[in-house]
Order: structure tokens, then C-alpha cells, then sequence
């Protein structure tokens, strides 16, 4: 197979993230970049703070691909920054998964926190398009996601991680989602009154305690949420709670999701969609994308199809 051609490379990388590894990692992927003869050019920029590398990838009009060299929130932040652009525009990207979480790396199926091994696949690799999940607050904030948007206890837990990573939690992917999980669900499990609205069907009344719309079928660190997800057939996919089970039988459920078993449970209901609305009119829940905050009561989620082209190994 013939090696891929990145053209004009930018790699990107925030220098705090992964404890502070991955300033060095971008380094060392300019340098393996450099020595391969992929890249016609090759510069590196490190992040100064958030909103930074959507910034920059908005304004990469000179450049060809883009590697963003980090986990799953520095590739959400890239993301929306290169849809900003016309979309013959938009340069190609490329990922070498230095994170905690890594599940946009798990979608694509590189290998995570091994920046020459990721990167020898990139090489021998393939460029594709992805679609892009796109969500508008009554806050008023309208932003892309690459891999997971979620709502009630599962955002609650994705939040906590974040917030103890930065802390210097020592735990990392799926055991920190555990960690977190036990924690939340000991002391939220009330759920969250929230009206959907599938595509043209009727509205639902329901109380949500796990509402996930998927790109990709991981999050957390691994667990299949949304099995079947795939983030190149034009859909999204949705798993929630159709009944509110007991503390044990969450738990029970929660330990299934590690492997997307628990799709199979009577209180889980899973759909693909190309819209969705959601209303929370009680109160606003937790809320994550791509592992970062987002605030609102009022959400209107769509699939859009074709949004960008990235290299898969």
C-alpha cells in the first residue's frame, strides 16, 4: 500500500494535557513526520488555552492536514474549527490519541498513548469522510461533536472525570469512569424530567438518568454506550432509560455498558436519528461533549453527513 501524503502539516498539541506529556510528543511526531517524507512542510503549535487550536484550525486555509496530537477534547475543539471553514477548505485530520479517554482513537481503531506506533498506521492509512453530530442550546451556544454528547448521570460522571484528571487523578480510562460512576450514582439517581422529540415523532415525557447521542460507539474510556454507532453512515445514535431501575440494577447496568451488553435490558432503549430535540423545562442537567461542558435546558441535536475527512489506519 502506498504511503499517504499529508501535504502541508500542522501538528497541534496542548502542552498541559496528559501531564504535560504531550508537548513532547509533539515534538517527537514533527520529528518521525519530518525523517518519513510525508509532509511537504511541517510546523507545530502548542495550545495556550482553551478555544486556542479551534481558533487556529479556522484559519488553516494554507495547510493540508492537521495532526492533533492529544485526547478526545483538544480533537473536539480542532473539529469545529476546521467546519468553520467552506468545506472544499478544509484541510484533512489526522490523530495521534495522547489522551486519557482516547475514544475518537478507539473509533477509528489507532493504537492510543504510542505516538510512533499511531503514526506508522497513519502512514499505511486511508482518507475518509466522517459525518459530525451538531448541537444548538437555548443558551445560545452551537458547536460540533466528533465522538459523544450526553446528558443526566452518564455527563455527570464524564464531567467528574475531567475535573479530577486536571486535579492529578493517577487513575486513568475506564477505571477512572468507574471510580466516577460509583461516586455520582451514590448521590444522584433522581434523574432528570426531559421531553424528546424524535425526528416527526410524537413527543416523549421522560425522566432521564442515561441519555447518550453517539458519533462513535465509545465513551469514557471504552464503554460501549451505543454499540452499533459508526461515524461514517449518515446517522447518529441515541441510548436512554425508558424506566428508572433501581440503584442496583444501574450499577448492574453501568458494568454491562463496559461491553455494550446492556442494550439488551428492558429499562434501555437505543435508536438511530438524523434530529432530536430535547427540553429539560424542570431543571438543567449535567451535560457533556466530547468530554467538555455544556450548559442549556433546551437542545436540538442533528447528523451532519460528509462534515469532515479524517486518515484512518
Amino acid at each position: 500500500m502506498a504511503q499517504v501524503n499529508f501535504g502541508n502539516t500542522l501538528v497541534v498539541a496542548n502542552p498541559a494535557a496528559h501531564s504535560g506529556k504531550n508537548a513532547n510528543a509533539a515534538r517527537e511526531v514533527e520529528e518521525l513526520l519530518a525523517s518519513t517524507g510525508m509532509t511537504a512542510a511541517i510546523g507545530r503549535h502548542l495550545t495556550a488555552g482553551p478555544g486556542d487550536a479551534t481558533s487556529l484550525a479556522a484559519h488553516s486555509t494554507d495547510v493540508d492536514t492537521i495532526v492533533a496530537v492529544g485526547g478526545d477534547g483538544l480533537i473536539h475543539e480542532v473539529a469545529n474549527g476546521l467546519v468553520a471553514l467552506p468545506r472544499d477548505k478544509r484541510p484533512v485530520l489526522a490523530v495521534i490519541p495522547m489522551g486519557s479517554g482516547n475514544d475518537f482513537a478507539r473509533t477509528l481503531g489507532l493504537r492510543r498513548n504510542d505516538a510512533k506506533g499511531a503514526l506508522e498506521q497513519l502512514r499505511q492509512g486511508r482518507r475518509k469522510t466522517i459525518d459530525l453530530g451538531r448541537v444548538s442550546t437555548d443558551a445560545g451556544t452551537s458547536v460540533h461533536f466528533v465522538q459523544t454528547l450526553s446528558f443526566g448521570l452518564d455527563a455527570a460522571i464524564a464531567l467528574d472525570t475531567t475535573r479530577r484528571r486536571a486535579g492529578g487523578s493517577l487513575q486513568r480510562g475506564s477505571g477512572l469512569f468507574v471510580s466516577s460512576g460509583l461516586h455520582i450514582m451514590a448521590t444522584a439517581h433522581k434523574g432528570y424530567p426531559c421531553t424528546m422529540t424524535l425526528g416527526e415523532s410524537p413527543p416523549r415525557e421522560l425522566r432521564e438518568l442515561i441519555l447518550a447521542v453517539q458519533n462513535g460507539p465509545t465513551y469514557g474510556g471504552g464503554f460501549r454506550v451505543c454499540p452499533h454507532a459508526r461515524p461514517d453512515d449518515g446517522l447518529l445514535d441515541i441510548c436512554f432509560n425508558v424506566r428508572r431501575p433501581p440503584t442496583p440494577a444501574l450499577l448492574c447496568l453501568f458494568g454491562l455498558a463496559r461491553l455494550g451488553r446492556h442494550t439488551a435490558s428492558r429499562a434501555i432503549e437505543s435508536q438511530q436519528l438524523t434530529q432530536l430535540e430535547l427540553d429539560f423545562a424542570e431543571r438543567q442537567p449535567p451535560c457533556q461533549i466530547d468530554g467538555e461542558w455544556l450548559g442549556g435546558r433546551h437542545f436540538s441535536i442533528e447528523v451532519e453527513p460528509g462534515a469532515l475527512d479524517v486518515i484512518f489506519p
